[in-house]
């Protein structure tokens, strides 16, 4: 078979897998996400809540009905399907049906929350946007996971991409794209949340970077890593302006790394770089001119529960007091269990000592993982998804690291070569 057809074979069992669980994987956000999309079809406010407070009860039941089939306890009692949803759809119309009532009507999600969080959402179409084709074609439960399975494959697909540029053999990349698949991010990306496009795009940006440096595509490169921060920008514009933080700064320390050592910095480098600051000087601008959500109110949602508790008089000492709280019990809880850690430290080896200048915007692209943690430092957040975007650092490092091995090939690589991938950042 050729590599593509493998390709497509590994996002098929993907894909295929993902039939074991239609429902069940929404989480709080998705109402706010879907409730957007269909109002984007031409849905009324109250059709949409209805639809997506079906699903979402719909869900619950389902998970219900699978944790008593399970329990040693009440697994012989009768299903609790019509029992659970009864009470879920009580439970989200008591809450819809008022502020409906009262008027709040505005905007393109049906108001679960106050206006003032909504608002977060509603600086968020593009997400909402992607699932309108979806939704129009396969109904709300299958269109979601339609629109999932899309996303992930598409996110692994592109790791394969990215590590063949880097000229890794094609049983390597291929595993990069299965490791997508099985670690947290193939996980995360089936959930119905932005998180599986935000992987997809930030991987769209590395392999633009990828083009550049590789493949001698400049003008292609440079554009796809454009394209992917202004789309990055309306998914969630915190993450062009992460991701274009650490392009820049990544091109900087790269380009000074190179004059360090008596190298020309070259234009591939310092163009990337100013890529980047362009889209972070695009991503300010833009979200000053549309009103967006500050980084005050994501401030002040954070510290008052979704805006539920009042604002607070001093955030920014309390916000630091948190982040120090939140990082403590984070290296606690991975010291109890280092897999990630282990993983990012393999990823990180990899990159840097095998992928040469784009193995420094791998890590520069997956630390706006840590980046969106530090943002919003709730420890109680599902499955650490914040962070997600850090697993990107083994998916491609660790294919990276074990190159030589599946080589069989131990010897120098020629001068031109060596000194192109070997060494930190170029």
């Amino acid at each position: 078979m050729r590599p593509r057809s493998w390709v497509l074979v590994l996002a098929a069992v993907f894909a295929a897998l993902q039939l074991a669980n239609i429902t069940g994987r929404d989480t709080p956000d998705t109402r706010n996400y879907l409730s957007y999309a269909l109002s984007l079809t031409g849905e009324s406010k109250r059709g949409a809540a209805t639809a997506t407070i079906d699903y979402v009860c719909a869900s619950r039941a389902e998970r219900a009905r699978r944790d008593q089939s399970v329990h040693v306890v009440r697994f012989h009692r009768p299903d609790p399907t019509d029992e659970v949803l009864a009470e879920c759809r009580a439970q989200e119309w008591a809450v819809v049906e008022p502020r409906l009532a009262a008027g709040q009507t505005g905007g393109h999600t049906v108001p679960y929350m106050t206006e003032r969080f909504m608002r977060i959402f509603e600086a968020r179409p593009g997400y909402p946007a992607f699932l309108v084709p979806f939704v129009l074609a396969f109904g709300v439960t299958w269109g979601l996971w339609a629109a999932g399975v899309v996303i992930a494959c598409t996110g692994g697909v592109l790791a394969c991409l990215i590590l063949r540029t880097l000229s890794v053999p094609v049983p390597l990349a291929l595993a990069g794209q299965a490791l997508y698949y099985v670690l947290p991010c193939g996980t995360t990306a089936m959930r119905p949340m932005t998180e599986g496009l935000l992987m997809a795009l930030t991987l769209a940006a590395v392999w633009g970077c990828a083009l550049v440096l590789r493949a001698g595509r400049t003008r292609a490169g440079l554009a796809l890593v454009a394209g992917s921060l202004l789309a990055l920008f309306t998914v969630k514009h915190s993450q062009a302006l992460f991701l274009g933080l650490c392009l820049a700064a990544a091109g900087t320390l790269i380009a000074l790394r190179r004059r360090h050592r008596g190298r020309p910095a070259g234009r591939d480098v310092p163009a990337l770089a100013a890529v980047g600051l362009a889209g972070v000087a695009a991503t300010l601008v833009l979200a000053r001119l549309l009103h967006y959500p500050s980084e005050s109110d994501s401030l002040q949602d954070l510290l008052t529960d979704h805006f539920n508790r009042p604002d607070r008089e001093r955030p920014w000492p309390e916000f630091w007091q948190l982040q120090g709280n939140f990082w403590v019990e984070w290296l606690r809880r991975q010291a109890w269990q280092p897999l990630f850690v282990a993983a990012l430290g393999a990823g990180a080896w990899g990159a840097l000592r095998r992928g040469g200048a784009v193995g420094g915007f791998v890590v520069a692209a997956a630390f706006t993982g840590i980046l969106t943690q530090a943002g919003h430092p709730d420890i109680n957040i599902w499955g650490e998804r914040l962070i997600v975007l850090a697993w990107l650092l083994p998916v491609i490092g660790v294919p990276l690291l074990l190159e030589p091995v599946v080589r069989g090939a131990r010897v120098p690589l020629p001068a031109q070569g060596q000194s192109e991938r070997a060494g930190a950042i170029g």
